[in-house]
C-alpha cells in the first residue's frame, strides 16, 4: 500500500510517498514559497534523483497538482498514476479536545478543525487549505487526519490545567495542549525497541530540540506531561520564541515599549528565544559555530538554553516517579553532540552516565550511555512522516 504524507505550512508543502508493505519512502519532497514569487518544487526519489521544477504556485491547489506532476513524471516520477496512491495522510497541528487520535476525514472533521483554528491560526488554516486542494485533485481517495495535539490527550488533569478560573477552561478550553505529539510516540516507542523492553513498562523523557522544541514526559506509553501548552509558545526557550516568561512581562513591555499586546506576542513569537538572546541568530547552528569562535553571548544562549532543558527533564522525572531512558531527537537533538552533553550533565544524580565519545555523532540512531548507566541516553532520529503514515494506515484498514 503506498501512503502520501502531507504536511502544509502556510507558504511551503512537505510530502513523503511511502511504500508501507516495505516502509520505503519512494519519494520526498517540498513546494516552497506558495504565494510568493519564485516558487519551486524539490524532490528526492529512492534512487537519489533529484529534481527542482520552478513554476507559479499562487495557492496549495497549485502545490498539491506540481507534487502529482512530480509523483507522476515519466522522466522524474516513481509512479505512473495516482491510482496508485492507496490513501492521504494529513498533518493537522491541533485538534483541540476533540480528537485523542487519528481519524479519517470527513465534513465534521473539517468542521471540528476549523472550530481549533483559533489556537492555531498560523497552522490549522493551512492545513485545511491542503485538504481542501487534495479533494480537489485526487478525490475518492480516503485522507486520514493526524493530529500533533492527538498523543498528548491522555494528560491528567492535574497536568494540563491552568491556575486560572475554571470558567475559563469550561468555556474557552484553556489548557495545556502540547504538540510535537507525532514525534513524541514516534521517538518513545523507538527508544523502547532500541532497549529491548516493553513500553508500557518503561518511563521515558523524550527531547525534540529544534528550532521549536518541547519535552514529553512518556509513561507506560502515554504522555504524561509536556512542555509546550495552549500554543506552542509554552515550555522551552526556542530558535524565536520566549518559552516560559512571568505572564506580568506582557504588560510590563507594553507599558515600557510603547507597545500593543499583539505587538508584544509578536516579540515573544518571533524576535526572542535564541534569537533575541543571543543578538545573532535563530538557527543553533549559526550559534554553535560562534561559540567555536568564543563568543561569550552564544555560549550564554546555549548555557540558558541546555539549562532549561535539564529542568524539564528533571521535572519529568519527579512528575512519573522515576525514569529508564531519555531521548533526543530533533535537528537539534539529533546533530549537536554539546547539546547532549550539557544537558546530560545535570542528569547524573538521576543516573544517567554518558560515553563522550559515542555521543560525537550526527543523524544516527545511539544509544550514548555508559553500560553502568543507570538511566539510558539516546540519539533517534524522528520520522514524524512514516508515524503518520503508520497511523493512517491504521485508520484506512479499520
Amino acid at each position: 500500500m503506498n501512503i502520501l504524507v502531507m504536511n502544509c505550512g502556510s507558504s511551503s508543502l512537505k510530502y513523503q510517498l511511502i511504500n508501507m508493505d516495505k516502509e520505503e519512502v519512494l519519494a520526498k519532497g517540498i513546494c516552497e514559497r506558495i504565494g510568493i514569487d519564485d516558487s519551486r518544487l524539490k524532490q528526492t526519489s529512492l534512487d537519489g534523483n533529484k529534481v527542482i521544477v520552478n513554476g507559479d504556485m499562487p495557492d496549495h491547489t497549485h502545490a498539491v497538482q506540481y507534487v502529482i506532476d512530480a509523483l507522476t513524471s515519466k522522466e522524474h516520477g516513481v509512479i505512473n498514476s495516482m491510482s496508485e496512491i492507496n490513501a492521504v495522510g494529513h498533518r493537522i497541528v491541533h485538534g483541540g479536545e476533540e480528537f485523542s487520535g487519528s481519524v479519517l476525514i470527513n465534513d465534521d472533521v473539517i468542521e471540528a478543525v476549523k472550530k481549533c483554528s483559533d489556537l492555531a491560526p498560523l497552522h490549522n488554516p493551512a492545513n485545511l487549505i491542503g485538504i481542501a486542494a487534495c479533494e480537489k485533485l485526487i478525490p475518492n481517495i480516503p485522507m486520514v487526519g493526524v493530529f500533533d495535539t492527538a498523543f498528548h490527550q491522555t494528560m491528567p488533569k492535574k497536568a494540563y490545567l491552568y491556575g486560572l478560573p475554571y470558567d475559563y477552561y469550561e468555556k474557552h478550553k484553556l489548557r495545556r495542549y502540547g504538540f510535537h505529539g507525532t514525534s513524541h510516540k514516534y521517538v518513545a516507542n523507538r527508544t523502547a525497541e532500541m532497549l529491548g523492553r516493553d513500553i508500557k513498562d518503561m518511563k521515558i523523557v523524550v527531547c525534540h530540540l529544534g528550532n521549536g522544541a518541547s519535552i514529553c514526559a512518556v509513561d507506560r506509553g502515554v504522555s504524561v506531561d509536556t512542555s509546550m501548552g495552549l500554543t506552542p509558545l509554552e515550555g522551552l526557550i526556542m530558535g524565536t520564541r520566549s518559552g516560559d516568561v512571568d505572564p506580568a512581562i506582557i504588560q510590563f513591555l507594553a507599558n515600557k515599549e510603547n507597545m500593543s499586546i499583539s505587538e508584544v506576542m509578536d516579540v515573544l513569537n518571533k524576535k526572542s528565544g535564541v534569537l533575541g538572546l543571543s543578538n545573532l541568530s535563530s538557527d543553533f547552528r549559526d550559534l554553535e559555530n560562534a561559540v567555536d569562535e568564543e563568543n561569550e553571548q552564544a555560549k550564554l544562549t546555549m548555557d540558558v538554553f541546555c539549562y532549561r532543558v535539564a529542568k524539564y527533564v528533571g521535572s519529568y522525572a519527579a512528575a512519573m516517579n522515576g525514569i529508564d531512558a531519555v531521548a533526543f531527537t530533533a535537528g537539534l537533538g539529533e546533530n549537536n553532540h554539546h547539546v547532549r552533553r550539557d544537558v546530560c550533565s545535570y542528569l547524573t544524580y538521576l543516573g544517567v552516565s554518558v560515553d563522550q565519545e559515542k555521543n560525537k555523532c550526527r543523524e544516527i540512531e545511539r544509544d550514548f550511555s555508559n553500560p553502568d548507566a543507570k538511566v539510558k541516553s539516546l540519539v533517534i532520529p524522528t520520522d514524524e512522516e512514516l508515524m503518520i503514515a503508520k497511523e493512517t494506515l491504521k485508520i484506512v484498514r479499520a
